[in-house]
Order: structure tokens, then sequence, then C-alpha cells
């Protein structure tokens, strides 16, 4: 077996360091990090890649000028400033400079200077002095390769003979450092692997999810429209996806009454004093919608928690009530930048299946074990597999240390007594409290963020929520934030490309087409569909004035579970020929038999 070649180390403080910088601080306890696709050589292999490419536009563009190139879940980027417009047919030619470049075998070459003589080096290029700002440091490191040097902390590879399996994705727009009120900059992704056929392997997934993309999708089934004449970001329910939405409402609606939720619902817009008390407006004020009505300052809600607060503060409560339950189907509104809107997974009014549980310190354990039994429930049934993360206290955060590690403490304990394995995200909390992020792997192995439990200390301090002890004692509730799907847009989005369209048929838009052959079989074919819809079954006839052919095709097209053909026998013997979409067969039944078989795959799901 060929031995695999040092790319990098891991020092003893769990830095990545290049070869260079080891070998300059005799760093001989050093892990070495190998040419492999371990995620700590693929973060090395793929910043590397990102200074490769911006050789080679510097090449093909002398007039380029670079801003940052780090590397992201999706591979890495370059922002960069050019003159001439780049669309993604130049980008076969970026890459053929590339090969051209690393085919040279070009060193990566690390050196570092003091700030002020960085400055002054790169003094006439305002986007390199805008990068300098950035960094505290005194002393700067560039890398340097062939003709070309950037900024950089680093790592790189030792030489560009690594960099040969990669692919440049895409071409974007990307303001100067994120602010919509700044230039808009050229931005190129890429992707890079240690060897050509994992490379092979995500350009076919990547092709897959083009073709599941649910916007595409959505668009060809007349699921959901976005009219920008209305506002970016803004969904529309058109009657099919209304119809596949209202299923999975109704399925969820049944399990919160199941396990002791109690419905509720708050306002849309709240004085702005109610945002300040919670922290929302110093927190997340920047992602709120803000105006002024007689006078005050409101503000439309990106979270539905006060509202459920004050519900809950309405009367005076026992512990023999706890835990209670609040759940809500709560449309929030964000503002997102327009940059990263993308479909249904990105928007600015959403729907999440929000819930708020006010309970005891004692019984945070039981009542975390209880969702996480909830969330399994509703996971399994769409067939997804999922994993699980705790996110700790952000930078931006409200509530002193022993909240935050009583709160993260009450979460780590629940998921170790029950033996649950899960990850750690540093940093990653809400402002208000720790939580537990759901992460589920969909068809194509794509891992999506969806639902999420918090604990939260902070919330019932600030709007001093009580309820009586057994001594009848006033005491602070814990509030636990919960939400299963996340929200209906984005689970949405996942399912669709999940299922590349193809929905299990208890929650299908539409769950049979009848395709009458003449206008004869018409009654009958709208006989059947009424029967059916008795029994809250969503049916269409696709009776249209154009050949059999065509309209199986249009019905093929809508990728619904069952089409059933209506011609003289199927009339005069009252049955059905059935297309099967989903078990890829074709049978004939009795009317009586189809229908029972329709509504023994679209009876209700329990949760």
């Amino acid at each position: 077996m060929e031995e695999k070649e040092i790319i990098a180390y891991r020092s003893e403080d769990g830095q990545i360091i290049d070869t260079q910088t080891a070998a300059e601080r005799g760093c001989d306890d050093c892990e070495p990090i190998f040419f492999d696709n371990s995620p700590e050589a693929l973060e090395v292999i793929r910043h590397s890649t990102a200074h490769l490419m911006a050789q080679a536009i510097k090449q093909l563009y002398p007039d380029a000028q670079f801003f940052v190139g780090p590397v992201v879940d999706e591979g890495f980027y370059y922002d960069f400033r050019v003159n001439e417009k780049i669309s993604d047919s130049d980008l076969k030619k970026i890459e053929k400079r590339m090969q051209k470049l690393a085919g040279k075998k070009q060193p990566i070459e690390r050196y570092c200077i003091p700030k002020e003589e960085a400055a002054e080096k790169f003094a006439d290029d305002d986007l390199k002095q805008e990068v300098m700002k950035r960094i505290e440091d005194e002393r700067l490191c560039i890398y340097r390769q062939g003709d070309f040097e950037d900024l950089c902390r680093g790592p790189h590879v030792p030489n560009t003979k690594f960099l040969r399996n990669f692919k440049l994705t895409r071409v974007a727009g990307a303001y100067l450092g994120g602010d919509e009120s700044r230039e808009m900059l050229t931005r190129i992704y890429g992707i890079a692997f240690a060897d050509k056929e994992t490379l092979k392997e995500y350009l076919h997934m990547i092709e897959e999810a083009k073709k599941r993309d649910h916007r595409k999708i959505g668009t060809e089934l007349g699921l959901f429209m976005f009219d920008e004449e209305a506002g970016a970001g803004l969904p529309f329910w058109m009657p099919k996806g209304a119809r596949l939405r209202s299923k999975i409402e109704q399925i969820l609606w049944r399990a919160h009454r199941r396990r002791g939720y109690e419905p509720v619902r708050g306002p849309e817009i709240l004085k702005a004093d109610m945002w300040r008390i919670s922290g929302h407006y110093a927190c997340y004020g920047e992602n709120m919608y803000l105006t002024e009505i007689d006078s005050q300052e409101y503000g439309l809600k990106p979270m539905n928690c006060i509202g459920h607060i004050l519900i809950y503060k309405k009367d005076i409560h026992s512990y023999r009530e706890l835990p209670l339950k609040y759940f809500e189907y709560g449309v929030v509104h964000r503002h997102e930048q327009s940059g990263v809107l993308h479909g249904l997974l990105r928007v600015r009014e959403f729907t999440q299946d929000d819930a708020h549980i006010f309970c005891t310190p004692e019984q945070i354990k039981p009542v975390v074990i209880d969702v996480l039994e909830f969330v399994d429930r509703v996971m399994k049934i769409f067939g997804f597999e999922y994993e699980m993360e705790i996110s700790t206290r952000p930078e931006k955060a409200i509530g002193d240390d022993e909240i935050w590690d009583n709160a993260t403490a009450a979460l780590k304990e629940a998921l170790d007594e029950n033996g649950f394995e899960y990850g750690i995200d540093e940093g990653g909390g809400a402002f208000y409290g720790p939580k537990i992020d759901i992460k589920i792997t969909d068809a194509l192995k794509r891992k999506w963020q969806c639902g999420t439990i918090q604990v939260d200390f902070n919330l019932p301090e600030r709007f001093e929520m009580e309820y009586v002890d057994e001594d009848n004692e006033r005491k602070r509730p814990v509030m636990i934030h919960r939400a299963i799907l996340g929200s209906f847009e984005r689970f949405i989005a996942i399912l669709t490309e999940h299922f590349a369209g193809e929905f299990p048929i208890f929650i299908a838009p539409t769950q049979v087409i009848f395709v009458p052959i003449a206008e004869d079989h018409i009654a009958y074919a709208k006989e059947l569909a009424g029967e059916l819809t008795e029994f809250d079954i969503d049916c269409e006839i696709y009776d249209r004035n154009e050949s059999l052919a065509k309209r199986v095709r249009t019905a093929e097209k809508q990728r619904v579970p069952m089409i059933a053909i209506i011609g003289d026998e199927e009339v005069s013997n009252r049955k059905v020929a059935v297309r099967d979409r989903r078990e890829r067969k074709q049978y004939t039944l009795d009317a009586e038999e189809f229908i029972k078989l329709i509504k023994e795959q679209t009876s209700e799901v329990r949760i």
C-alpha cells in the first residue's frame, strides 16, 4: 500500500499548522495530517485550492483584487473585485489555468512581517486594507506560490501538486464584509478532495441535488411561489402546497394533543418594550422588523416566546400543574439579508411548530427525554435518520455564567443518563440559553438542522414568572423552548428534496389522479373521486380534451402515488385500472377494494 504524504500537523495545543511552521518549531511530538479526505486534511486542501484559484484569476484578470477566501461547509470561496463581468461560463477557463498551475508543482511558502510593513506593502490595495482592519495581530503572515501571494493565517499544503482534484461550482455576488451598504464583490465557490473518485461521487450528488431542488420541484408541482413585486423571501402557498402543509400540520396537531400540549396563539406584533425585557431588542434587534404606532415602537415577533410567557403569567400556577405545555403554529418574521434567501430554506416569514414547556428544575430531564421521544417518532414516520448536538453559550448572550452552566449541565445529563450520543457546538446556543439541535440526514446524505430543544432560566427571571410550590412559596419555573420540525417552510423544502417530490401517500398533496379514457367514463371517475373526498382524500380528474397518452404523461409528472385509468371495462364492471407509482406496479381492483386500499394507506399516522 502506498504511504500517504504528510501535508500538515496538529500541534500539542490542537492547532493545525503547515509543514514549514512545524519544521521551524521543531515540532517532534506533533500529530501528522496526511493527504486524504479526513476533515482536517480537507480543510487544508480546500484552503490551498482557494489560493490556487485566486492565482489563476490574477493571471487571467490582472486587475483583480482579493478580499478573503475561506473554507466553508460546501467547500471554499474567494471574494474579489474585477472590472470584467465573470459568469459561470468562465469557470472552465479558470479551472484549466488552475490545473496548469498545479501541474507546475510550485512550493507554497509562508513568511511573516510586521503589520506596519504589510500596510505599506499593500498600500494601493483597499481590499487588503479592509482585511488588515479585521486582524489584531501585530505580525501578519503571507503565503506565496509562484507569482501569487496573499495575506493568510493558513495553513496550506506544502506544494501545489496536492491540488488536482477540484471543481469550481458557481459564481455569486457578495457584499464586502457582508454589509449591504458596501460594494458588491464577485464570489466564486469551489470544492476539492484528495482523490478523483471522491470528487466524482460528490459531483454526482450535486447533479442529483439539482434534480431534487425544492424550488424546481415546487414550481413543477405547483406547491408554492414567490413574487418579487410583493417582496423577497415571502412565500405564497398554492392549493397543492397548502394541502401538503395542512396534512403535516394535522398529524402534528393530534400528536401534540395526545401528549398533553395545550394550543395557544399570540399576536404577531408587540410593543418594543416587551422585546427589550426579553433581550431580543439588544441581542437580535438587527434581525427584527420595527415600526411605530401611536408614537410607540412595536416589533414584529421573530420568535413566539413572549406570547407564551404572557399567557402563562395571566394566572397563578401551582407546582401540580407543571410541566405546563403550550404549543402554537406561530408565524414569525426575521430580517434576513437578501443574499442568503434561498427558496423555502431561508425566508423572511415562516411558521414554527413552536412549543414552550414550563416546569420545575427537577422536571428538566424527564421533559427533555419526553421531547426527544416525540422527535424520534416524528423523524421515523418520514424515514429520517438524525443526530444531536448541544450548542453552548454564544458570545452575544444574556444571563450569568452560573445560569448557563446549570442549563447546559441539565441538557448533558438528560442525554448522558439515557445513552444518547451527541456532539458539542461551542458558542452555538441561543442568546438566552443552551440547546440541543436535531440534525437530520436526507436521501443524499446531506445534514439539515431542524428541531431544537432549549433550556432557559433567563426569560423566566426577566419576566418574573412564578409558580407556587408544595410549601406555598413562590418559585421560578424553567422555560424549555422546543420545535421539532423547526419551521414548516424549511421542513417541507427538505422533505421535497428527500423524496424528490414523490411524497408518501399520507401527505401527498394529490393522492389519486383519475384519467377517464373517454367522455362516457367521466361520470364514473367523478363518482369514485366523490367517495374518496368524503374521507379527506385529495383527488383530481384529468378529463381535458387531450390524448390519453398525454394526460397520463401529465399525471405521471405530478408524481402522485396513484393514477387510476377508467375505460369501458372499468365502468361496466365497477373496477379501477391502477398505476401504483410508489410500488411501481400496475393492477386492477374492484372499486370497493380500491377505495379501501386508499383509505388504509392514507389513514391517520399516529405519532
